[in-house]
């Protein structure tokens, strides 16, 4: 692999993880209630907090393979 290519694919790379953040703050925004699903677990004791979004997740993991399989079939065309 050349400088080239290694230079476009972190350019790439760059923008994918800039419109990822600007999806994720958007839906922050927008009252997107991910993070505080129904069965996303949060324990709090004295002096400790622990968070497990296992919910979330499983809807994030659903819509991303939704999402990665339809574009995979457009560009196969």
């Amino acid at each position: 692999m050349d400088l080239s290519s290694l230079g476009k694919a972190i350019v790439v790379l760059g923008a994918v993880l800039i419109l990822a953040g600007g999806l994720i703050w958007l839906l922050g925004r927008s009252g997107v209630p991910l993070g505080r699903l129904p069965g996303d677990l949060h324990i709090q004791r004295d002096g400790m907090s622990c968070y497990f979004p296992i919910v979330s997740m499983i809807v994030v993991s659903i819509l991303l393979t939704i999402i990665l399989n339809i574009v995979v079939r457009l560009l196969n065309r």
